[in-house]
């Protein structure tokens, strides 16, 4: 799974790349206009008044840009960034290590913040609030609470499941935004600059035919661009053209709509084995060998941005348009609802 490159959740091999390819101020920042346009404002009221800024969530699909948000936002205010993620705050020292190291003005983001266990969250809750850590001493009738006070910091936190976050976490941040999925035009303006940066040859059919295929999302529009140059580099003179992007593209059997081998099966699988839905998740993962939190934050939201698949109160269902894709006929009996 992890291998995909038509996977949204960051690999290995996208580190080196991103950090290269990562705009560095909202006016780099291609797409999200409307979330970009909220955050100037906040930024520069922020700034204007010598303040740090209101704690910030944002949440939405992996790739869409969250991570590259929070490090505009700290380039933005001038400030530093520390950067973790919920399952590697483990403990109360964890945390209190973290926090004590900010300076005044600070950022700390936590990715995955809806991994926190509950206890880290408790501790939190007084440091965005009060910006004081209450540290228990001892145990039992001898405990003893030592209250510290920490530098006004902004913690901008980072999820791909906004549900899983508990109702007084989310109340606690007050700037909130959702990243929606890219069009083919941003993603062909994303492709041109990390050509640009990559120091890469392609003409403007070729970006179209890669931002297609992308998934809608920046971070595979990047890996696959890699790969098409790597192609371009081996099979032709560096240069991409529209017939090596194809031609690339085809090696790594990802079609027009952007789906692989993987999605198709998923899709077959709901075809064959279940009649087009409706379907349990469980019972879906179970026959395609995943994990129910990776159909769920990985492959359904695509799908359903494709109208290929749907939820109902009975579980997920094929829709006809993705019965079209796969060749196939819906039977009269196989109603959508």
């Amino acid at each position: 799974m992890e291998d995909r490159i038509i996977s949204a959740s960051e690999q290995d091999s996208d580190l080196a790349l991103d950090v290269t390819l990562r705009p560095q101020s909202l006016g780099e920042y291609v797409g999200q206009s409307q979330i970009k346009a909220n955050l100037d404002i906040v930024l520069r009221a922020a700034k204007g008044r010598g303040e740090p800024l209101d704690h910030v969530l944002l949440y939405g699909p992996p790739g869409l840009g969250k991570t590259t948000l929070a490090h505009i936002i700290a380039k933005e205010m001038g400030v530093g960034i520390k950067v973790t993620s919920g399952p590697a705050i483990s403990r109360a020292g964890d945390l209190a290590a973290i926090i004590t190291n900010l300076q005044s003005g600070d950022i700390l983001f936590i990715d995955e913040i809806h991994r926190l266990n509950k206890t880290i969250e408790e501790i939190l809750y007084p440091a965005m609030e009060d910006f004081a850590l209450d540290i228990v001493l001892g145990k039992g009738p001898a405990a003893q609470i030592l209250r510290l006070d920490l530098p006004k910091f902004t913690l901008i936190g980072a999820t791909t499941r906004y549900n899983l976050i508990s109702s007084p976490l989310r109340d606690r941040f007050g700037i909130t935004h959702r990243l929606d999925f890219y069009n083919p035009e941003e993603l062909g303006e994303i492709i041109r600059r990390s050509a640009k940066i990559l120091n890469v040859a392609i003409d403007d059919q070729s970006r179209g035919e890669i931002a297609g295929r992308s998934r809608a999302t920046p971070r595979i529009a990047n890996r696959v661009l890699k790969r098409v140059r790597d192609y371009a580099q081996v099979k032709a003179d560096g240069n991409i053209d529209l017939d090596l992007a194809r031609r690339a593209l085809e090696l790594m059997s990802i079609d027009q709509h952007g789906l692989d081998e993987i999605d198709r099966k998923l899709l077959k699988i709901m075809a064959h084995n279940f009649s087009g839905g409706p379907v349990g998740l469980g019972t879906l993962a179970a026959a395609l060998q995943e994990e129910a939190g990776t159909i769920e934050d990985i492959f359904e939201p695509y799908l359903m941005q494709l109208g290929f698949l749907a939820r109902t109160g009975k579980g997920r269902v094929l829709t006809d348009k993705a019965y079209e894709y796969l060749g196939l006929e819906r039977k009269p009996e196989q109603k959508l609802f």
